[in-house]
């Protein structure tokens, strides 16, 4: 069907004699927002990797767009944006708006010059994620959460259609969790960006997203967020693996 995003379809992986994921079925569609949860070990970033495609499944089928995931080359369609602390020097010279233009590489290739209009889709992108006033701030410069919006803007600047974020929130405190998850929730709803996050943060399914998928080797459960939060918290403690403790989330401002 048109509107489904991402389809996995009776998906294992192992790694040598140990099973990461079993028999997983899953499908994201247009203008949804999910939140991936589960303990450490259970398999969430192995999921991401398959869904990128980085990685073949053992049994079953992973589809981008209606396309094998192996085989997907429209890279602009999807911006990923990983754990900054495993992905990102920050004493790397270079401005706000260099690290966002940057992310026009995915539309005009390497070797090729930025269009005539990069600055506005620069400042675009940045003001989407409330960061315009850091434009010509060093990147390095700023705290780990507004590096995560800049990596974000990045990522919005090809204008995808789905956003997948595998634990962005790592050594974020909890003030500006907050307003970085209240950032991705204006983006879902006012852009119409669907949004796969990877989590091991329970707390964010209470308010802010639309579907839940509970990982841990095989989908626990999956659907939308409302019946995840009516289940009875000993059968959510059995699907995750440990006692859950459910916090509500204020609303934070753009801070940072």
């Amino acid at each position: 069907m048109p509107d489904i995003l991402i389809e996995l379809e009776d998906v294992s992986y192992r790694y040598g004699d140990e099973t990461a994921l079993d028999h997983v079925s899953l499908q994201v569609r247009k203008g949804e927002f999910w939140a991936v949860i589960g303990p450490n070990g259970s398999g969430k970033s192995t999921l991401i990797k398959l869904i990128l495609g980085l990685i073949s499944p053992r049994t079953g089928s992973v589809r981008l767009f209606g396309e094998p995931a192996a085989m997907f080359r429209d890279k602009e369609r999807i911006g990923y944006v990983s754990q900054k602390s495993n992905a990102f020097n920050s004493a790397f010279p270079a401005t706000v708006s260099e690290v966002v233009r940057s992310g026009l590489v995915k539309k005009t290739g390497m070797f090729r010059r930025y269009p005539a209009d990069a600055d506005e889709q620069v400042l675009k992108a940045l003001q989407a994620v409330g960061m315009e006033a850091y434009a010509g701030r060093g990147i390095g410069q700023l705290s780990g959460g507004q590096q995560q919006r800049v990596f974000i803007a990045r990522a919005l600047i090809s204008h995808p259609e789905l956003m997948i974020l595998d634990e962005p929130t790592v050594g974020i405190d909890r003030k500006h969790m907050e307003s970085f998850y209240d950032m991705l929730g204006r983006l879902n709803r006012e852009q119409g960006i669907a949004i796969l996050l990877v989590t091991h943060d329970v707390d964010t399914v209470s308010e802010l997203v639309t579907h839940v998928a509970c990982v841990n080797r095989s989908i626990h459960f999956h659907g939308p967020s409302e019946e995840f939060s009516r289940r009875e918290a000993s059968i959510r403690n059995d699907w995750y693996g440990h006692p859950v403790r459910r916090v509500h989330h204020g609303k934070g401002g753009a801070g940072e």
